[in-house]
């Protein structure tokens, strides 16, 4: 009976220590997951949404944006945060001060467009005459393919904010949910790769979207360094340092004087050899 009882009591023991390990084991990853993101349990995210390309109506969103936001929002519930869906155009908020998602390129998210412009100066995603966005990071080109596509996937922080800004900018609005589940599905890899409070951009490829949809991606490559490019800005000290310029008062230029000739020495007397009077004699009258 005595021996019944202690094992009883070892394999309770012993499931209690193994529930105690997965917790813990969950918690941290869960807690590895919140930091990458920028989600503490409690706190509020956006969701930019984009608007359709190619609609006529500016308040249509497409499906596949939508489907998007769903792969984001589970993340967002699974990490206790409460998500704020809001349009691309109706943000008026600061960098930084809430975890965000921004859905679409600048053609059709102009919180996007912003954040490229500020934040990413090395690149540039511009809208073809009825053809997917080309999209040129640094000196690399990536333009639409006969069975792939690309999308950029950029996390961008600020050194005095805590909160990351995501921003996804597929070519096609496949290829932008396509990038949402790749991050959803790959965080663990990219934390180990970048960190979980660095910034990066990285370029992927969509296989076939029109036959695999965006089940299929490809890391293409890590684009971070030339994405970040810093601008070529004057220090603000040299420019503190620097007087204010003012207008330098005019020079007055003297007329020129008519030139002045020496005036020519005076003529000497010819001088020839001089008639001496003979001595002893004077002249008679």
């Amino acid at each position: 009976m005595v021996d019944l009882a202690v094992n009883i009591a070892a394999g309770l023991l012993t499931a209690a220590a193994v529930w105690l390990l997965q917790w813990s084991l969950r918690r941290r990853r869960l807690n590895r997951t919140r930091d990458f993101f920028g989600l503490a349990p409690g706190t509020d995210c956006l969701l930019v949404v984009n608007r359709h390309a190619t609609s006529a109506n500016e308040l249509s969103v497409h499906r596949r944006d939508v489907f998007a936001l769903l792969e984001l929002a589970g993340l967002i519930r699974m990490c206790g945060a409460r998500t704020e869906v809001v349009g691309h155009d109706e943000v008026r908020r600061g960098f930084g001060e809430k975890a965000e998602f921004c859905i679409g390129g600048p053609t059709s998210n102009s919180r996007t467009a912003a954040h490229l412009e500020w934040k990413l100066p090395g690149v540039e995603i511009s809208a073809g005459s009825g053809k997917a966005p080309t999209m040129r990071v640094g000196d690399r080109t990536y333009n639409r393919e006969s069975g792939a596509e690309y999308v950029l996937l950029a996390k961008v922080t600020a050194p005095e904010q805590s909160r990351p800004v995501f921003l996804i900018c597929g070519q096609t609005a496949v290829t932008n949910q396509a990038a949402a589940r790749y991050l959803v599905a790959h965080e663990r890899k990219l934390a180990r790769k970048y960190g979980t409070r660095s910034g990066f951009c990285a370029v992927l490829k969509v296989i076939n979207p029109a036959a695999y949809g965006p089940d299929v991606v490809e890391w293409v490559a890590d684009v971070t360094a030339a994405a970040f490019r810093p601008q070529v800005v004057e220090p603000p000290t040299a420019r503190a340092a620097t007087p204010t310029s003012k207008a330098a008062p005019p020079i007055k230029v003297a007329d020129p004087q008519p030139e002045v000739k020496p005036a020519a020495p005076p003529a000497k007397a010819p001088t020839g050899p001089a008639t001496k009077a003979a001595p002893g004699k004077a002249s008679s009258d």
